[in-house]
């Protein structure tokens, strides 16, 4: 069954096609790997890569550590890119996966059932690991919003619009919503600072977060994870869906990553250039933000699949795809057991005639090996956590 009622998505075909899979039915090898190596940033990498400034004299390395912390407002680096890559990549599992359940025999209502239940338990998962231990009598420290329950409500909204609109229709929801936020943020007055104002104080998100989120937030006056800020973020995970779309098309490999080449560069030049006038801004999730980090994600998802899906080069991928087929239980892992003890209990003595300053960075690295070791016994288990 096609969901791509028009246009050049017409000859969108099952996702079970053997070029497109890593050898077992129904996975995606590059799709796997792209989601490991995010969720290898996200676990530790990225903090290791961070630690690493100004230690080694390297000046290159110093500007790569740079590019592990978010901006402060307005601005980009790699850091900012990582979440919404996530939520790209949910996207684009999102369109394999529905279309599967489809073929499978599974009616709408089934599939909204079924997102909707995992929306309600990624919420609960969040809420746990921003609040553990949970102070259940005290309401008011609980912070309700997090990222998992921000992929668990793009995850649902986007499987409602996936399986009610046309590719086209789509296109127009992300066009609409971006808009609209745009007009929102520069049109609705807040109170002390009027219409337009997009200072860390004065804007109308962080205004919306203190007089409607209950609950703590993470900033103290607004919450990068709060209410208004979801609209634009479930943008990413319509525009990965497109991308799924993509790959799911019977056309060649070269057409496909044109295709993606495409949609990735004109998404970051509408991005750049709304920029202009809406500032590139993670905090407030902008919409030049989401059009830049969806381009940028396209690229991304196009140069993994010409590498691994059509060059072959393979190999090298097994490291990530270890990660990548069990991302929740890393992302929960890493916040429940403290692998940094680990490490230093098991690798103190091997680093200890260093120089003290490098013992975090060394405690990090066996932290690293010692996550992706426990996430290799579940893979040799076929122990998945998926919900």
């Amino acid at each position: 069954m096609s969901l791509a009622k028009s246009g050049p998505f017409e000859e969108i075909q099952d996702v079970t096609t053997s070029s497109m899979t890593s050898g077992k039915q129904g996975r995606l090898l590059s799709l796997d790997c792209l989601r490991g190596f995010d969720m290898l940033m996200i676990s530790g990498a990225g903090g290791f890569l961070g630690s690493l400034e100004n230690k080694t004299g390297l000046s290159w390395i110093d500007e790569i550590s740079k590019q592990m912390e978010h901006t402060a407002w307005n601005g980009f680096t790699f850091e900012d890119f990582i979440f919404p890559l996530f939520l790209f990549i949910a996207g684009v599992s999102l369109s394999l996966s529905l279309n599967k359940g489809l073929k499978s025999g599974s009616g709408k209502r089934s599939l909204y059932r079924k997102a909707f239940l995992r929306m309600v338990i990624l919420i609960g998962l969040g809420i746990l690991y921003k609040n553990s231990p949970v102070p259940f009598f005290e309401p008011s420290h609980i912070r309700i919003v997090s990222v998992l329950g921000r992929i668990g409500f793009a995850c649902f909204i986007t499987t409602i619009l996936y399986l009610n609109f046309s590719w086209r229709q789509r296109i127009v929801w992300v066009a609409g919503i971006l808009l609209l936020y745009y007009a929102a943020l520069f049109l609705i007055p807040v109170p002390g600072y009027g219409a337009g104002n997009l200072s860390l104080e004065g804007n109308l998100v962080g205004w919306f977060d203190r007089t409607f989120l209950p609950g703590r937030l993470i900033q103290k006056i607004y919450d990068e994870n709060g209410l208004l800020t979801q609209f634009p973020a479930l943008c990413l995970t319509i525009l990965g869906t497109m991308a799924g779309d993509i790959l799911r098309t019977s056309w060649n490999d070269s057409r496909k990553l044109l295709f993606l080449f495409l949609a990735g560069m004109a998404s970051i030049s509408l991005g750049l250039l709304w920029g202009l006038y809406f500032p590139v801004n993670k905090h407030l999730w902008s919409s030049s933000f989401i059009l830049l980090t969806g381009g940028i994600a396209f690229l991304s998802l196009a140069f993994f699949y010409w590498i691994i899906d059509v060059m072959k080069y393979q190999k090298w991928t097994f490291f990530f795809r270890v990660i990548g087929l069990n991302s929740i239980t890393v992302y929960l892992a890493y916040h429940f057991i403290d692998f940094n003890y680990t490490s230093r209990m098991l690798f103190s003595g091997i680093y200890a005639p260093a120089p003290e300053s490098w013992y975090t960075i060394y405690e990090s690295l066996g932290a690293l090996v010692l996550v992706w070791l426990f996430l290799y016994f579940l893979y040799r288990k076929k122990i998945f956590l998926k919900i």
